[in-house]
């Protein structure tokens, strides 16, 4: 039994896709015992692959023994051809059957084989799109349909309010048109700064460069910086448009120091700074094999326009959000306090060869000797030696010894009858 459970999942809708084939797969939300809400991606076949195995493992609650035994819910053959109506008209079957997954006793519903269907995989986070003319086409879940099952679930997920804060026009089939002022509905983020809106009977993508949210300017969801870095390699190269951005090679290893969700990052180059660059450019260092397969999807795919090439921007906050400069980010990241923390330890280092003592200041006291110049030019010129001052009376009377103590001050008695007599 799995230690982090599905507690529970709805289908938002369906997406066609075209590679490597045209086929359909249904977009899930799935909400896990930590809190956690995640969106995958599941085909048909797939679920009905799964539900088969289930009733394999599960023999008595599938049935098979006594029939009125039987609580694992139905779920029907897919066709031997799935076409777009198909897919849609199963919608509400599978979502009701999702929801009673979920509902079953513990040992079925916590099972391995039931959280390893709806754990997030790598190509959930960024699915395959080999270029803009074949964009996935996302189909939305009506709000009927929502509404039909709100009465089922233990908490309806509502979905993120946006505002444009500019004109859009879309430049794809895919992509929706925004007046300023226009407000939609988010369906999914994904990093690369293109967002998945609906609005109205209106549904497709847009850059989130032209969105903000309504409650403040503040995004809740956008990282810290993180100046350590996370190191990166670029699969894609990109010539810089703007000053604060930083032109790269293909496979360029860089440190990421902030993700931000219009889907520029800002990165650092060891030896020239920091700069924003397009994140659908980039690959995890540790997924170097998967380098190759990515590349081959940006073919034709162009980063989202940035927030400061937008004109007639109106924002409904008195406030915006304030930007760090790329000098900020420099002078915060690891590597650049590294090559500054070394440049400080040189500095303090020749600053304590050549700082001067109190003593070494008395030098032509007669306390330290003049330096010898005969030694030649191409030998080192030796210090000498520092004769430290002598104490003063009060201070050897403090830490003398008894005996030196009274022989000092029979001295000094005696000093003292001999100049009264003198006087005498």
């Amino acid at each position: 039994m799995a230690d982090t459970y599905v507690r529970h999942v709805q289908l938002l809708g369906f997406e066609k896709r075209f590679f490597p084939s045209q086929h359909y797969v249904y977009m899930l939300l799935v909400k896990w015992s930590d809190l956690t809400e995640k969106l995958i991606y599941r085909t048909y076949p797939e679920i009905y692959t799964f539900h088969k195995a289930l009733k394999e493992m599960f023999p008595i609650e599938a049935g098979k023994i006594e029939k009125r035994d039987r609580i694992i819910p139905s779920l029907s053959a897919p066709p031997w051809l799935d076409s777009q109506k198909s897919t849609e008209t199963r919608q509400t079957s599978l979502s009701d059957y999702c929801q009673a997954l979920v509902n079953l006793p513990p040992h079925i519903s916590r099972c391995t084989h039931l959280t390893s269907l709806f754990k997030v995989r790598p190509e959930d986070e960024n699915p395959a799109a080999p270029n803009t003319l074949k964009r996935n086409e996302t189909f939305v879940v009506s709000r009927d349909l929502a509404r039909g099952n709100a009465s089922e679930i233990s908490g309806p997920i509502i979905l993120d309010m946006y505002r444009a804060i500019a004109d859009y026009t879309k430049t794809t089939k895919y992509e929706i048109n925004l007046l300023a002022g226009d407000q939609v509905e988010i369906v999914e983020k994904n990093q690369n700064g293109w967002w998945f809106c609906q609005m109205d009977s209106k549904r497709g993508w847009v850059p989130a460069s032209y969105l903000e949210p309504l409650d403040g300017p503040e995004e809740s969801e956008e990282a810290d910086p993180d100046y350590e870095g996370e190191l990166f390699i670029t699969i894609k190269a990109y010539k810089a448009e703007q000053e604060d951005e930083i032109s790269l090679d293909l496979g360029e290893s860089i440190e990421v120091i902030h993700k931000l969700l219009d889907g520029w990052w800002v990165v650092s180059r060891k030896g020239e700074g920091t700069g924003y660059f397009p994140s659908m450019f980039l690959q995890k260092a540790s997924k170097r094999a998967q380098a190759e397969a990515a590349r081959n999807h940006l073919q034709g795919q162009k980063p989202p326009p940035r927030r400061s090439t937008i004109r007639n921007a109106k924002s409904i906050h008195n406030k915006s959000r304030q930007r760090l400069s790329q000098d900020a980010y420099r002078r915060n990241s690891r590597r650049y306090l590294q090559q500054k923390g070394g440049q400080r330890d040189l500095q303090n280092k020749y600053a304590r060869t050549a700082a001067k003592s109190p003593l070494q200041e008395r030098k032509n006291q007669g306390n330290i000797p003049e330096e010898s110049g005969t030694a030649s030019e191409g030998e080192p010129k030796k210090e000498a030696p520092v004769v430290p001052p002598r104490p003063s009376p009060e201070l050897i009377l403090q830490r003398c010894s008894d005996n030196t103590r009274k022989k000092i001050s029979i001295q000094a008695s005696s000093s003292a009858s001999t100049s009264k007599l003198g006087q005498a």
